[in-house]
């Protein structure tokens, strides 16, 4: 209806006019007016300034001289115009320098290497030990206690560790002096590797280090991930299934840590070292074990049942919270194959 009355007042009006008075959009009635267009596209005219194949290496040369060289396109076009020459817009050098590859930073860079990585590699025990700091929450809120460790990454052995009321530089180098001395070091024998905490970038711990002839070495500068191995045995301890939320006092704390470094290195069948147990690994009994195990060829034997349990010396296992003065017999088993799992 509306079409109908639309070429009757467009015959006397306009067609802007009509469309207005009726309500019809313009790019409709002019749409249907064209028929709809098959198989393809009209090819694109040929602008009539579209610059030839010399023109292109042209403006490439010009952009390439020495004075231009150094200089941003809109610069070397702005510079060409006060000249009185005018080659091409800007788009356009922009354009020809995409297209020859050159569309970048058009002056002498300095150029910056990938930086490797520095590792530390050990082929044996007490090569290289890690160490590190972690707080273990005490009876009431914002009291905590400084749990000092220091571990062999070779064999994941907790050499040294130590439980503190606060975090000091003194303790530290105390702590450092007395594990290397158990441990019988020598003089340029180890590298001790640790994060830039402040115990561990003191003057009275690299004194220490100097004096005993020990590689000091040290996370990079905002690298959160340079001491993996002492923050994975950290997660070892705080996911034990028994660990507290809260130690009822420091005595309680060093109960629970005595108990669980010694699971930790004579149970704790670790992933990252064939599933051994650190003080095997440390103390060179694994090839030993391996060589006796079974091979997956042979049909496995059955059980013997255990004879008496009374004279044989029971495993150490996970400790049960600080306050409990009996442990949790039922779940002792149970505790043990969750740390034995947990690498």
């Amino acid at each position: 209806m509306i079409d109908a009355a639309f070429d009757r007042l467009a015959a006397v009006t306009s067609t802007k006019l009509a469309c207005d008075l009726l309500g019809k959009p313009r790019a409709t009635h002019y749409r249907r007016q064209r028929p709809p267009l098959l198989g393809p596209r009209a090819p694109r005219p040929t602008p009539p300034n579209k610059l030839c194949e010399a023109e292109r290496q042209h403006i490439l040369t010009v952009l390439r001289s020495p004075g231009y060289c150094d200089l941003a396109p809109a610069q070397v076009w702005a510079r060409l115009l006060d000249d009185g020459v005018y080659l091409c817009s800007i788009s356009t050098m922009y354009r020809l320098l995409a297209v020859a590859g050159e569309n970048h930073e058009r002056r002498r860079q300095r150029t910056h290497p990938a930086k490797q990585r520095p590792e530390l590699i050990a082929t044996a025990p007490n090569q290289v030990y890690s160490w590190d700091i972690t707080k273990l929450a005490g009876p009431e809120r914002g009291v905590y206690y400084e749990l000092f460790v220091i571990i062999d990454i070779y064999s994941r052995y907790v050499v040294g560790w130590t439980v503190a009321a606060a975090e000091t530089g003194e303790l530290a180098e105390a702590f450092i002096a007395d594990t290397l001395a158990r441990q019988g070091i020598t003089r340029d024998q180890l590298t001790l590797h640790a994060d830039r905490g402040t115990s561990m970038t003191s003057k009275p711990v690299a004194q220490l280090l100097v004096d005993l002839g020990v590689t000091r070495s040290h996370s990079r500068p905002h690298v959160s991930n340079d001491n993996p191995y002492s923050e994975a045995n950290f997660k070892t301890l705080k996911y034990c299934p028994a660990f507290p939320g809260r130690f009822g006092s420091i005595h309680d704390a060093r109960a629970f840590c005595a108990d669980f470094f010694e699971h930790y290195n004579h149970v704790h069948r670790h992933a990252g070292i064939g599933l051994h147990t650190p003080a095997s690994v440390h103390y060179g009994t694994a090839p030993q074990i391996r060589a006796h195990a079974p091979s997956p060829s042979t049909p496995p034997t059955p059980p013997t049942p255990p004879a008496s349990t009374t004279d044989d010396p029971p495993h150490p296992s996970c400790p049960p919270p600080p306050g409990s003065t009996n442990r949790p017999e039922k779940h002792s088993s149970k505790t043990n194959e969750n740390l034995s799992h947990r690498a």
